[in-house]
């Protein structure tokens, strides 16, 4: 039986949740329903993130992701203190641990200091290892207000409003078709379909898919890439006081590994980038014929394969070598030993691809007549999730030609 609505949300991860909430705020009436596969909230890349807040370091000044991130994070943090979700700005460090990290590291700096992120600090040695005493390295960034928290307990927070607000969100109703009928979108479900004026998706590792079904264009494609992480033994974790990253290497598109202290006191060590066999392959041998057929037959993936072949067969390699992969970690924490490390959890990063093999790195949206896709969501997505909200929320009134009353307009400022 159809159910008639204003706007039909796909995907109940942070990003989906998020822009949801900022649609009914800003349009207390709107009937809103969000939808989901899976039988609980954040079950794929909200709900198995690094849980950092990030401050705005790595991206290009004057970039979407630079702008978000950094008010992203105040908004994260305000709306943290507002509901009483417990955080913590402990503060990072990104480690040069030679000579040639050093024009890479200075980059960093210089990008920060652009971006507006509080407190940066270039320091050396001694510093270093006032703030992680079992950390080495030559030089480093020392960012104050990089934190921690966990993402499911803000999403669920973002559901919570949305229902309060008056929206529904109906889990476990997977989507199997889009279709234009008149002047609705109907969205054919496992639990029957759905008739809206409008559609929004917000569907990480399957936005792509979902892009198609209304027309859009096949690129950027998502290609899957795994990251699996050890956890310290419980015993060993005054090793890791904080967070502790590398330099990025600039020809390779991933952070590389790095140390994570959790909101709940565990310690992570990770993740490696390894391609992943299935869109939802959190384990080395989960596969899925359909998702390899689309990952192999696409241009783009070769084109990166070709570029990156020996990054990716060190990345594997230490996939599968706990030495290779605790060595990798000892660059930075020499007195790490392989038996204090156990198997932690993976994630699955859903990365935009182009056809020329191009990692996209900045959000990516694509609008049709009714339709709102949000295409590509990269880190930092959680820590900027109410800022994206309020642009997606942008992008959908002028696509669904939702108008706001001036109230509503003043209680609701854009990100610009």
């Amino acid at each position: 039986m159809a159910t008639n609505c204003d706007v039909v949300v796909v995907g109940a991860g942070i990003v989906g949740l998020a822009t949801a909430r900022e649609l009914l705020l800003r349009h207390p009436q709107l009937r809103l329903t969000v939808l989901d596969k899976e039988d609980r909230l954040s079950a794929h890349q909200t709900g198995h993130n690094s849980g950092v807040i990030h401050s705005g370091i790595y991206y290009a000044p004057g970039s979407l992701k630079a702008r978000l991130c950094v008010q992203g994070r105040h908004l994260l943090q305000e709306y943290c203190d507002q509901r009483g979700i417990h955080y913590e700005l402990c503060g990072k460090v990104i480690v040069a641990t030679h000579e040639g990290e050093l024009p890479g590291l200075q980059k960093l700096y210089e990008r920060a200091i652009a971006n507006g992120v509080e407190g940066v600090e270039m320091i050396g040695p001694e510093r270093l290892r006032e703030l992680e005493p079992h950390c080495v390295g030559i030089k480093a960034i020392y960012s104050p207000v990089t934190g921690i928290v966990d993402y499911k307990e803000v999403a669920a927070a973002y559901a919570d409003d949305v229902r309060n607000a008056g929206g529904a969100i109906e889990l476990g109703r997977e989507v199997l078709s889009i279709a234009r009928k008149g002047e609705s979108v109907v969205v054919e479900t496992t639990q029957g379909h759905l008739e809206a004026r409008n559609l929004l998706t917000c569907a990480g590792l399957y936005s792509d898919r979902l892009a198609r079904q209304t027309g859009a264009s096949r690129v950027p494609q998502i290609v899957p890439f795994r990251g699996d992480y050890y956890e310290l033994l419980p015993e060993r974790n005054y090793l890791v006081q904080n967070l502790i990253y590398p330099v990025p290497n600039p020809t390779f598109p991933f952070l590389g590994v790095h140390f994570t202290r959790h909101i709940h006191g565990e310690r992570s060590l990770g993740p490696n980038a390894v391609l992943a066999f299935a869109r939802e392959g959190y384990r080395r041998f989960d596969i899925n014929l359909a998702d390899n057929v689309e990952t192999f037959t696409y241009r783009g993936f070769w084109a990166l394969a070709r570029k990156y072949w020996q990054t990716g067969f060190g990345e594997m390699w230490r996939d599968y070598s706990k030495a290779a992969f605790v060595k990798a970690l000892q660059v930075y924490v020499p007195e790490l030993r392989p038996e204090d490390c156990v198997p932690g959890p993976a994630g699955v990063r859903a990365q935009a691809l182009t056809a020329d093999g191009r990692l996209v790195d900045d959000f990516v949206f694509a609008t049709g007549r009714g339709v709102v896709h949000v295409r590509n969501a990269p880190s930092p997505a959680a820590t900027a999730s109410l800022a994206i909200g309020r642009v997606v929320a942008d992008k959908a009134e002028e696509v669904f030609g939702l108008v706001r009353s001036k109230a509503e307009a003043d209680s609701s400022i854009s990100v610009t």
